[in-house]
């Protein structure tokens, strides 16, 4: 397939990326390099550097010549006309799309971050549905959604639709959701925008709603360290199952936020990649908007202390929580569309652990213990 892949520097993008050109698909990759730039605006860099844009797409070229990757810097929520360029130019058959401003934490620093966290988000995906409408209303948009549009209801969480009984009449509807931050309802706005335009124009779209990935390695990350792909652990553009490492490898405390019962889906970066895959393959028929709850396991935020405390010895400390969100919840989440296509899920194991830990060790030196805090607060 013809694959073009948007938010293609980043940390689930660029592995994507390399993975389905080696599978044997042609494939495109958009970014506009802004991630680049807010870490350095912020002072977070991943923990080992990541070369250039170029400088990874021309080394994968050299690699692998007979299944190069084509790369266009373009920022598409502010440049509609190269977004259409593109799409004319390539003609893609399905667009994964990741470029967006993806940390909650970073959308709740200021109102500038908020409103550009908004505008970045809502305006990019708006501008993909009206290209795709230009070019051909054919092509499949897999959009890469969160777990957390969802927020922690009291009741299941099904795959994005509800069937709803109301005064003895039944009706099918979005899922409602509750989402935690100026980020997650950027992609909730995503959500309603494209099920809006299935319903109206006939598009296909899949929105892969994506629980917490981990992990540092795909077997296109091995071939050379200049197509590794990032590792955050800061308190604005990390995950927690970094912070955790990180942490552990420089002998500080384990930082739970509240009680640490949240509890959230997680999945290994190579079953993003393999739902990725398992998408495009399988498109939607036309003017169906197509929900997909990707994720694995879930455990709550103790139990991932804990599972790295049994391996470092580390303390767990818990810390005053920054965010405003519940810690005592209700959580059972749906995910089987995705194994029904043939996922077979890699679970988060000690090994696994262990290798990122080891990963970590490698720089060490590189560590700053500053980026460990939680400096955004929800509430001021």
């Amino acid at each position: 397939m013809k694959i073009l892949i948007l938010g293609g520097d980043g940390y689930l993008g660029w592995p994507t990326a390399m993975y389905l050109a080696a599978r044997g698909h042609e494939i495109a990759v958009v970014d506009d390099l802004s991630k680049r730039q807010l870490e350095a605006e912020i002072g977070y860099s991943p923990l080992w550097p990541i070369p250039p844009f170029a400088h990874r797409t021309l080394t994968w070229n050299k690699l692998k010549p007979s299944c190069p990757i084509k790369m266009w810097i373009c920022n598409i929520a502010t440049n509609r006309s190269l977004l259409y360029k593109i799409i004319d130019e390539f003609s893609p058959e399905a667009v994964v799309h990741y470029a967006e401003q993806p940390s909650a934490p970073y959308s709740m620093m200021t109102a500038k971050a908020a409103v550009d966290t908004q505008l970045n988000n809502v305006s990019g995906t708006l501008n993909l549905i009206m290209a795709i409408l230009h070019h051909n209303a054919d092509c499949h948009i897999v959009k890469l959604g969160t777990m957390g549009e969802y927020g922690t209801p009291n009741i299941d969480i099904e795959e994005g639709w509800l069937d709803v009984t109301h005064e003895d009449r039944t009706d099918r509807v979005l899922y409602p959701k509750r989402p935690g931050s100026w980020y997650h309802l950027s992609k909730v706005h995503d959500s309603h925008n494209l099920e809006f335009a299935c319903r109206t124009w006939g598009l296909r779209v899949t929105d892969l709603n994506q629980g917490i990935v981990y992990g540092t390695d795909t077997d296109e990350t091995w071939l050379d360290s200049s197509l590794s792909t990032s590792f955050h652990y800061d308190a604005i553009f990390g995950t927690v199952i970094n912070r955790f490492i990180t942490q552990a490898v420089e002998n500080a405390p384990l930082t739970v936020y509240g009680s640490g019962s949240q509890t959230r889906g997680f999945l290994d970066i190579r079953d993003t990649i393999r739902c990725i895959e398992l998408a495009c393959e399988t498109p939607p028929d036309g003017g169906t908007f197509r929900v997909m709850n990707q994720f694995t396991e879930s455990f709550s935020i103790n139990q991932l202390a804990e599972l790295v405390q049994h391996i470092t010895g580390c303390e767990i400390v818990h810390l005053e929580n920054p965010r405003v969100e519940q810690e005592d919840h209700y959580y059972n989440a749906k995910h089987t569309a995705l194994t029904d296509l043939g996922l077979e899920p890699h679970y988060l194991t000690a090994d696994t652990l262990e290798d990122m830990i080891r990963q970590v060790r490698k720089h060490k030196k590189l560590i700053n213990p500053e980026a460990f805090k939680p400096t955004v607060k929800w509430r001021n």
